[in-house]
């Protein structure tokens, strides 16, 4: 990183985000591909001066090792072309057991031995009317530590029409897509939400870009920004109050994914870290939604997920 605080570039972006989330949009594609490049002729350099500096039979032992190397890296690429092909292959097996988690939670089938007549004679009458399990994924995303941490009390009621969540990995460009699936509701007009990654290395893992959808809000309902009214300075020619929009913290932020300057310019040192922190958050919820709540989510609903994971820091310790 640049020792003068206000010449940090693209090109040293770049080297500060090995293997993390690095959520671009589709303008800056060429300035990553040119910020990779300049890092991968850096990388070249080095290497080539490393290997003047050795004596010739160290460096013919060099030479004989990174032949191993290569035999490595081709057996590696085919453990991550089986090991694509087999998650393919139990995703699969997966989504019967998911369609019918997905009719027990949202009320579509019953479950044998739950009938309107045992809640009565329990003398439960609310039971009578509730379907399904209410509040299901907002309960189990709540649970997990780094969501918990983006939902706010005012995004609870709209992730109660939550009603599944599912994700999927896409071939053209290499990433994954997560759906949002709601119940109709009076915040926005969308039924599924959905938040698409594409990655440049999917196994280290590294971002070319996040897309999310745009939340078409109902009018009042946005959870995003709310809208300030000043009124206006005594003696001031404009006699309206003065509207502001201010940005509001809340899960639904998740769909507008954080974003590199459009071009090539020095950015300040802190926005840049700013940047990376909120790039690697970006990811991070992603791939915990994709990778923990997904598949366990009636463990995370119960809490037995949390257990799980602080039952594994404390042998840890």
């Amino acid at each position: 990183m640049s020792n003068s605080k206000n010449n940090f570039n693209m090109s040293d972006l770049g080297s500060a985000l090995p293997g993390v989330a690095a959520a671009l949009n589709v303008e800056d594609r060429a300035d990553l591909v040119n910020a990779l490049k300049n890092k991968l002729q850096d990388l070249t350099g080095k290497h080539s001066e490393v290997l003047e500096h050795l004596s010739p039979k160290v460096r013919k032992r060099v030479e004989v090792l990174r032949g191993i190397q290569s035999q490595h890296d081709e057996l590696e690429a085919k453990f991550f072309e089986e090991r694509a092909a087999l998650e393919a292959k139990y995703q699969k097996l997966y989504q019967p057991l998911y369609t019918k988690r997905y009719d027990i939670v949202n009320g579509i089938v019953e479950v044998e031995g739950v009938t309107n007549e045992l809640a009565t004679n329990q003398g439960d009458d609310k039971a009578t009317e509730e379907k399904g399990v209410p509040g299901f994924w907002l309960t189990a995303m709540k649970t997990n530590d780094v969501l918990s941490e983006e939902i706010s009390e005012h995004d609870e009621g709209v992730l109660n029409f939550l009603q599944d969540i599912k994700w999927s990995r896409i071939d053209n460009p290499k990433g994954f897509k997560l759906e949002f699936y709601f119940d109709t509701n009076p915040y926005f007009k969308n039924s599924v939400l959905t938040k698409t990654y594409h990655m440049i290395d999917e196994d280290e893992p590294i971002l070319e870009k996040a897309i999310g959808t745009e939340i078409e809000w109902y009018p009042g309902k946005c959870l995003t920004q709310k809208l300030l009214k000043k009124k206006p300075k005594k003696g001031s020619k404009n006699a309206k109050p003065i509207t502001k929009t201010e940005n509001c913290e809340s899960f639904f932020n998740f769909f507008n994914p954080p974003r590199v300057p459009e071009d090539d310019e020095d950015i300040d040192e802190d926005a840049a870290e700013e940047l990376q922190n909120r790039m690697e958050q970006d990811y991070d919820i992603g791939s915990t939604i994709r990778d923990k709540i997904i598949p366990h989510a009636v463990s995370w609903f119960t809490g037995e997920a949390a257990n799980d994971e602080f039952a594994d820091l404390e042998d840890d310790a």
